[in-house]
């Protein structure tokens, strides 16, 4: 009888292969808009509330990644993630600070998809003319009633939805009497978000334009080489740079 560590092994790494094979087609139809977003200079935003934040910085002044990601952050941790009306004005600040621009893209993070903020992030990007992506488990969506006074859910304003095709409640290995542990969203939607990196990043390759990808600080020469990759993107980065 296997461990529960090994029971969670399997069940990933079964569940990234679903995860992959479900979100390919979405995957292949972002990476062209941001894309060419990316080659005039725009940025791509992430918003995570609570525990969602993790993966939505994971994209963020990554060695390896994009260097034109940006997040928004709350400051609470998601502590009042449902208090109506907070996560708009989360939007306006880091607007004012850094720029929701038209035909730029957002990913905004949340498991349940049925949080205030997170919504209210995705409503303001949309009224933005932004392109939306709700990073979501649909199945633990379709368990839950929103709290957002709009009746609905994060994938439903979303004008795309990348599913991390996590169960209800996420964590994936029963421990019997009711109990579960070993939560997959983190694992899933990190590799999401790197996956689509790679389209976006494969793209910009295909059509002529050098990838901005930034290098590990800890390699000869990587801070200078990302300080000047930075500079086209000035006020617009939530991360400051070595």
């Amino acid at each position: 009888m296997p461990t529960p560590a090994e029971s969670y092994f399997a069940s990933v790494n079964a569940l990234l292969q679903q995860a992959r094979e479900r979100n390919q087609p979405t995957l292949a139809k972002l990476g062209p808009i941001i894309g060419q977003s990316v080659a005039a200079g725009g940025v791509i935003h992430t918003f995570g509330s609570g525990h969602s934040e993790i993966i939505a910085r994971e994209i963020i002044g990554r060695a390896g990644g994009l260097v034109c990601v940006s997040g928004l952050y709350d400051t609470t941790g998601g502590f009042i993630e449902n208090l109506v009306g907070y996560g708009t004005r989360l939007a306006e600040r880091y607007d004012r600070a850094h720029g929701l621009r038209a035909g730029e893209t957002i990913i905004v993070i949340s498991n349940s998809g049925k949080n205030s903020s997170p919504i209210e992030v995705a409503l303001y990007a949309r009224q933005k003319q932004m392109n939306v992506v709700a990073l979501t488990s649909v199945a633990m969506a379709q368990t839950v009633a929103t709290v957002h006074p709009g009746g609905k859910k994060l994938h439903e304003v979303a004008d795309f939805t990348l599913d991390n095709c996590g169960p209800a409640g996420d964590a994936i290995v029963d421990l019997g009497g009711g109990a579960k542990a070993g939560p997959v969203s983190t694992v899933v939607g990190a590799t999401l978000l790197n996956l689509l990196s790679l389209e976006v990043t494969g793209w910009l390759h295909a059509h002529g334009h050098t990838p901005p990808i930034l290098r590990s600080q800890n390699l000869p020469g990587a801070i200078e080489h990302n300080r000047e990759l930075a500079k086209q993107y000035q006020g617009r980065l939530s991360r400051q740079l070595a």
